[in-house]
């Protein structure tokens, strides 16, 4: 009876054994296929490209457009556009997570803050990935990309490119008996112009700027003035301003004197307030925005021209430096979606694109071929101010002024700059106001240059 009972205890005990060993090999199967489902599934999925930028209201629409546009066009790449704030408040996001996995994808970032993205470090030059896909890049808009170029090196795609440019009355200039079809070019015709457009009382003023840095570098620049020293800060660290030189100031003597003359309008730093000014014909010419350009002439009520930045009546035109933003790519994260990444820069640059990005949003086509599209040819037709800002960027120079300064604390040198466009018109002494800018900045980059 005992050797029963050990004959089928031994039994069971094997039994309960294979019964283990098949529900382990079940749940194996079942986990190896879940595995292998899992993986096929991850194969499907698109690779995800974060895209960071500052484009509001309809700018922001017409990018998600674009990437919307992207997106269906293929099943392999999802891009998703992602709104930072200003450039301002995205770069500080950005120095947040920046050479990590968290970092986005793709970020977009003002001219100005070239120097400052290169100087992170966490960037990955696109310059990699135009080597290793043999990609023609003298397809892109030379007076474009040669200011996001360094030692010979790419380091972002141009993306929303813009000019300064005069906008002005037409139907104002008719009545002062001024040629419309003829707008300033030099200094002295600027000024004669604006004393026949300002009236007595005062209810409108000849010419204005808008206290923004910007505008300064370019009319600088236009004249071939260097805004720092190291050859504009592209042969090596700025360590010394160099705007309060002669060329810059004629620009601030000529605020000065049309202010003095009460023919200049001081319309603040707001760029809504400056465009309603002359909306409202409190002015009758001012710089602007080449990207402005389209917008103001759907909604002004009179005539709108465009023309050329005017230039010191004793100097050769070099032409402008390029503004807006550029796109760049994180480093720190996977390869996968860095080549990701660079096929949506690619679908970007394409004549296509570019075409429907111009007549969209006004900002210049990276590729020049996109003007010879027919929706551009249509728009142009309508809108011929716009040919005018394309013109004046294919009649620029490729200089050192036109190529653009190159240092990390611009930003805050605009703002001296523009503390000194402001002293102007309490009557301060132009190169007094420019030298002390001068100083502010030079103070600034011995900051900059010491932490390094």
């Amino acid at each position: 009876m005992k050797k029963l009972l050990v004959i089928l205890s031994a039994l069971f005990l094997l039994l309960m054994a294979a019964c283990s060993n098949t529900s382990t090999n079940t749940r194996n199967n079942e986990s190896e296929g879940n595995d292998d489902k899992q993986k096929e599934e991850k194969s499907g999925e698109k690779t995800e490209v974060v895209f960071w930028h500052a484009m509001s209201g309809p700018l922001e629409e017409a990018l998600k457009r674009l990437a919307d546009d992207f997106n269906k066009s293929q099943d392999k790449i999802e891009v998703k556009p992602e709104f930072q704030g200003t450039y301002e408040e995205a770069l500080t996001k950005f120095n947040a997570v920046a050479g990590t996995e968290d970092a986005p994808t793709i970020m977009q970032t003002f001219e100005v803050g070239t120097k400052y993205m290169i100087d992170t470090g966490k960037i990955e030059p696109v310059q990699k990935f135009i080597d290793e896909d043999n990609y023609d890049i003298s397809q892109w808009e030379k007076n474009i990309s040669s200011y996001y170029t360094v030692d010979g090196k790419q380091y972002s795609m141009p993306f929303n490119s813009s000019t300064p440019v005069v906008i002005y009355n037409k139907d104002a200039f008719k009545e002062a008996g001024l040629d419309p079809e003829k707008a300033p070019e030099t200094y002295s015709e600027l000024k004669e112009a604006a004393k026949k457009l300002t009236k007595e009382d005062k209810s409108q003023y000849g010419f204005s700027i808008l206290n923004y840095g910007w505008f300064f570098e370019q009319m600088l620049a236009v004249q071939g003035g260097l805004y720092v020293d190291q050859e504009n800060g592209r042969k090596g660290d700025a360590t010394k301003a160099t705007f309060n030189d002669e060329k810059g100031l004629k620009v601030f003597q000529l605020i000065s004197d049309m202010h003095k003359e009460g023919t200049y309008y001081n319309v603040g730093q707001n760029w809504d307030d400056m465009r309603a000014a002359f909306q409202s014909k409190k002015i009758a010419m001012y710089l602007d925005s080449s990207a402005g350009v389209k917008n103001i002439v759907d909604n002004a009520p009179f005539e709108v021209g465009v023309a050329y930045l005017p230039i010191p009546d004793d100097v050769e035109r070099e032409g402008v430096i390029i503004g807006g933003a550029s796109v760049w790519m994180s480093n720190g994260i996977s390869e996968e979606r860095q080549k990701a990444a660079w096929e949506f820069m690619k679908y970007l640059t394409t004549p296509e694109v570019q075409a429907k990005w111009h007549i969209e949003t006004g900002y210049f086509a990276i590729n020049p071929k996109a003007y010879e599209e027919d929706i551009v040819k249509k728009e142009w037709e309508k809108y011929p101010q716009l040919k005018v800002t394309v013109d004046q960027l294919h009649d620029t120079k490729t200089s050192t002024a036109t190529q653009g300064a190159l240092i990390s604390v611009f930003p805050e040198s605009r703002q001296k700059v523009v503390a000194g466009m402001e002293s102007l018109y309490q009557g301060a002494d132009p190169k007094k106001a420019l030298d002390q800018a001068a100083e502010e900045t030079n103070r600034a980059l011995e900051v900059a240059n010491k932490k390094k």
